[in-house]
């Protein structure tokens, strides 16, 4: 991927646009040797974009900015069901030449009315999801997730989610590391899985001591150990049933699914940084043995451990395969 191009049309959400700037559209950062792309932002008619929140944009490149772009992002705006057919024409161009399409926030709309989401999987934000799928009964719209992949197309919740589902594109494009430097820099956590519930139910008054964050600290600490929900909420100091309800109010999953994803960030630590077998990765992150762990690797990543090493892995002396 190298050339990623975004469309913004007048009443521009400011920042649906700058959570996809951030990631895709920074500068070179010797700290963090991050990759750097032909980023490009354009517009059906260029020139004035009016913008949502009070002030404008000035957008000099038309929509033939796309043509050759790796990824095409549409931008969410404020009258989001008025479509332009210009753009319209765009998405379903790229798809048809295969580049990747991410429709952040209610830009989910425009690919639906372009006919790109019949069949597939996608999301929105929360507060639109029903409306995509009365709209757009064709749509497999799963409304409660913060981002969706569906072949070569990619929804997002949009708001903050947005970075996560860049992120999503920038770990499966380059690897953890690479996707992990870029949290870091933006200042977010490295990865919140993409079937993670959009809206967080959290008391409000809650102070630090009240939440799981040092037990969510002590378990990643201990991924190579059996964590069961009994374990888990001893250690919480909770019933288990009381700590499954905290744990999903706080966390939007169940914990065995917070595990999963845990052990399998390691797991591509592991494979991108060392030259373990992957059985012996599999007994360190708690997977126990390398069947399980190639059965959720290839589940949530589409592709086999060994093969997330050939492509993303950094050491070069010989790897024992298991």
């Amino acid at each position: 991927m190298k050339t990623v191009a975004v469309i913004v049309q007048d009443g521009a959400e400011p920042f649906g646009l700058g959570s996809i700037c951030e990631v895709w559209g920074e500068p070179y950062h010797p700290e963090d040797d991050n990759p750097v792309f032909d980023f490009r932002v354009c517009t059906p008619r260029p020139g004035r974009v009016r913008g949502r929140a009070g002030f404008d944009l000035h957008v000099d490149l038309g929509l033939e900015a796309t043509l050759d772009a790796d990824l095409v992002c549409f931008s969410p705006k404020y009258d989001f069901l008025d479509h332009d057919p210009l753009v319209l024409d765009v998405a379903n161009a790229a798809y048809e030449r295969g580049a990747i399409i991410y429709a952040h926030c209610s830009a989910a709309f425009m690919l639906a009315e372009a006919g790109l989401l019949d069949g597939r999987e996608c999301t929105t934000h929360w507060r639109y999801g029903d409306r995509l799928a009365r709209m757009y009964p064709q749509a497999i719209v799963r409304p409660e997730v913060l981002y969706v992949q569906d072949g070569n197309i990619l929804t997002g919740a949009g708001a903050a989610a947005g970075i996560d589902a860049s992120l999503h594109l920038m770990r499966q494009t380059f690897g953890s590391k690479v996707a992990a430097a870029t949290a870091r820099r933006i200042v977010v956590p490295p990865h919140r899985d993409g079937g993670q519930a959009q809206f967080v139910r959290t008391p409000m008054g809650q102070t630090e001591c009240d939440t799981l964050s040092p037990l969510l600290a002590w378990a990643v600490d201990h991924l190579d150990e059996p964590l069961s929900v009994e374990r888990l909420a001893v250690q919480a100091h909770m019933s288990p049933r009381t700590f499954a309800r905290r744990f999903r109010d706080e966390t939007g999953t169940t914990p065995l699914q917070w595990l999963t994803t845990q052990r399998l960030h390691l797991a591509e630590e592991m494979l991108e940084n060392s030259s373990l077998a992957v059985e012996q990765i599999a007994t360190r992150v708690g997977f126990g043995n390398a069947a399980t762990l190639r059965h959720h690797f290839t589940a949530a990543r589409g592709t086999t451990p060994q093969q997330y090493r050939k492509t993303f892995g950094s050491v070069e002396h010989a790897v024992v395969s298991a």
